[in-house]
């Protein structure tokens, strides 16, 4: 059985990218003469399943029309069922899931997580890679206990001190594409910002900002071998503000696709070798598997790593394509790799009943 399906959307501040993510993925995936199940996972955590013919604007205003709603069972019958009237359940036959679903539990391993103990294949991170790659602060310490070159990073904590004169770049320690992002110019209104800033409340980080440095990223894959791809330069405004939200994905039909860029990126070569040979590194490091993307920053006196995006936006098709390597086939090999991998397992060695049978009475315990 040979039937893939792409899921897109969820409970997060970057819900609408993921389906235009998704769509687009659902699009290649049909166009190459698949039967996909388009499954759209909404804001109040329910899925459906909608036709793979849907359109973006279908879901502008919530909820398509056209939807059918499913439930994700976990345990030993775990899966996606339909649920059709008077409750009977019938499970959807797939083989292997895209998972197109950016931010929030679609890429901290919430989802990872659900569809391990469910059973189902999919593409993207493992749960560990995923949690990893969208806890800023943990992805920066990696980095820094390793030895990369990479930009320290601070929590904002009330006791916080830092010997250095701002401006300073403030992030959600949970959370990618550019969102909630703020320059400030010192310690004091960052953490004034923590207090009003909604998503900065589950925690914020803060490091140097760099005003002259240029963004750089690489498109990295694990399938059918490890692949770096063309480094890409994205084009920041002319104000030379940060490399925002917008500019990223509302400049263009295609989201991130869409963005301005050089691509492939022009480079001393030396840069060039030393990107590479960071990406590599971070490849192992990160636990990196399918399809992610890491960023870079580089200015005169140095280049490092910055963070790394486990799902990229658009899936980072347009990195491939450049190397000869259209959609529909980053695709299918994604799917081919998920499908190669063992379903996630969980043991119970040592869980025995043997701890259990000679306690007694709970009550022994707390005496």
């Amino acid at each position: 059985m040979n039937r893939p399906a792409v899921c897109f959307g969820g409970p997060s501040p970057e819900h609408d990218i993921s389906i235009l993510t998704g769509l687009q993925a659902v699009r290649a995936l049909s166009e190459a003469g698949n039967d996909v199940l388009a499954l759209y996972w909404s804001k109040t955590g329910n899925w459906f399943e909608v036709p793979s013919t849907v359109e973006p604007n279908e879901f502008a205003d919530g909820l398509p029309r056209s939807a059918d709603p499913v439930v994700l069972q976990l345990g030993e019958t775990g899966g996606f069922y339909r649920v059709a009237k008077r409750g009977k359940q019938s499970q959807l036959e797939m083989s292997a899931v895209v998972v197109c679903c950016h931010g929030g539990p679609g890429e901290d391993g919430s989802l990872q997580a659900m569809f391990d103990l469910a059973g189902v294949r999919y593409t993207g991170p493992s749960q560990s890679g995923a949690a990893l790659g969208m806890d800023k602060l943990a992805f920066s310490g990696v980095m820094e206990s390793a030895g990369l070159s990479s930009l320290p990073l601070h929590l904002v904590t009330d006791d916080l001190i830092l010997n250095e004169v701002g401006p300073f770049i403030v992030k959600p320690r949970f959370g990618g594409s550019s969102i909630g992002i703020e320059i400030v110019e010192n310690l004091e209104t960052a953490n004034a910002l923590v207090r009003t800033q909604p998503l900065l409340r589950e925690g914020a980080v803060i490091q140097r900002y760099l005003s002259d440095a240029v963004d750089l990223n690489i498109s990295v894959r694990t399938y059918p071998e490890v692949s770096l791809s063309a480094i890409e330069r994205p084009l920041r405004p002319a104000d030379a503000g940060i490399y925002s939200y917008a500019d990223k994905y509302l400049r263009g039909s295609e989201g991130m696709a869409s963005a301005p860029r050089e691509l492939p990126a022009e480079l001393p070569a030396h840069v060039e070798g030393q990107l590479r040979t960071l990406a590599s590194q971070v490849i192992e490091l990160a636990m990196v598997r399918s399809v992610a993307r890491i960023d870079f920053l580089w200015n005169p006196d140095g280049l490092w790593v910055n963070e790394i995006n486990t799902i990229p936006g658009s899936l980072s098709w347009y990195f491939w394509n450049q190397e000869g390597i259209p959609f529909a086939r980053l695709l299918t090999e994604m799917l081919q790799e998920a499908n190669e991998n063992t379903v996630q397992g969980f043991r119970t060695d040592g869980a025995d009943g043997s701890a259990l049978r000679d306690v007694g009475a709970i009550a022994h315990k707390l005496a």
